[in-house]
């Protein structure tokens, strides 16, 4: 038996979460429902403009955020990331470790500026986020543990780690260790930014395929060069043997296979979508590790993610999760 369900490589980001309205975003020149890369200074003057707003803090990156929501269902994760000798750095540790995930923490930090996400909910609750990466940039081979990754059940990473280039490196490096030690390897495409603008990049990561793709419909669209859902789906068929197409209040679409399934949604009152997708992939691999049908697992993501959009931030508390795990 493998001592880790999971490892996981992604970006160490702080998130500041703010409640801002769309003419916030215009003001500040914002692409609403996003991710957009920014400098240190581009993301302190949206700070400075947002100042009379409070914001919520908490340790984030799309996947630190699955390996986390794994972890609370009873999953054991482990997650590769850099982070600077800073005070965000030391919080955002901190917060990993007490989520129940073990870390790379050990590993020596550099000077400069933990990675640092803003993220700018609008009433319609959609999110959208300004990422200054910091250190998590040079995220590098360095970071990797290999004994770990080896003594893992899965691997998982995310697509945000195609905007640089040894980020991009150790994804691809770690996805080769892994399918040599015989771990099965998953990613997710994160952001349909990441898609419009480096595909090519993502496709390296995924090189001869993934056992696993997580998608939003207009990744896998965007992916697949369609609009049509259909051909997205022929197409990711190509690239990863199971995948998953989260629709939002749609539900989701899930490839076993054999047979695509579809997930139902649960209903809820939408208050902040951030982390989603995040909760999805973490529920959906927690059910995966532990035997369940893609269906159960399926749903338990659905019910997951329903239940985390009902209130700001990327996650819910672990009583919450375990909550939800009953019903299952």
């Amino acid at each position: 038996m493998a001592k880790y369900h999971i490892y996981g490589i992604g970006n160490a980001l702080v998130d500041m979460e703010y409640e801002v309205t769309p003419e916030d975003l215009g003001i500040l020149g914002i692409d609403k429902g996003v991710m957009t890369l920014v400098d240190e200074h581009q993301q302190l003057s949206i700070m400075e403009h947002l100042k009379a707003h409070h914001p919520q803090r908490g340790s984030g990156g799309s996947a630190a955020n699955s390996i986390i929501a794994f972890s609370q269902f009873g999953g054991k994760g482990f997650y590769s990331c850099k982070v600077a000798d800073d005070e965000l750095g030391h919080f955002y540790m901190k917060d990993l470790i007490e989520g129940g995930v073990d870390t790379n923490h050990h590993t020596e930090k550099d000077q400069g500026h933990t990675g640092r996400c803003v993220v700018l909910v609008t009433p319609d609750s959609d999110r959208t986020m300004c990422t200054f990466l910091g250190v998590s940039g040079n995220l590098s081979t360095k970071e990797l543990v290999e004994e770990a990754l080896c003594d893992s059940d899965w691997f998982y990473t995310e697509g945000y780690l195609v905007t640089s280039d040894s980020a991009r490196a150790a994804s691809i490096e770690a996805k080769r260790i892994a399918e040599a030690a015989g771990v099965r390897t998953a990613i997710s495409l994160s952001d349909p930014n990441m898609v419009k603008f480096f595909k090519p990049g993502l496709l390296e990561m995924i090189g001869s395929g993934v056992d696993l793709l997580f998608a939003n419909e207009f990744e896998a669209m965007g992916m697949a060069g369609s609009d049509d859902l259909h051909q997205a789906v022929d197409y990711l068929k190509t690239i990863a043997r199971h995948f998953s197409i989260t629709r939002g209040p749609k539900g989701a679409l899930v490839w076993d296979g054999r047979a695509l399934i579809e997930i139902d949604p649960v209903e809820v009152e939408a208050v902040d979508t951030v982390g989603a997708g995040d909760m999805f992939a973490g529920a959906f691999l927690y059910g995966l590790s532990q035997g369940w049908t893609h269906q159960r697992a399926g749903d338990l993501a659905s019910a997951a993610s329903a239940k985390l959009v009902t209130s700001l931030g990327p996650r819910i508390t672990a009583e919450e999760t375990r909550n939800i795990l009953k019903a299952f």
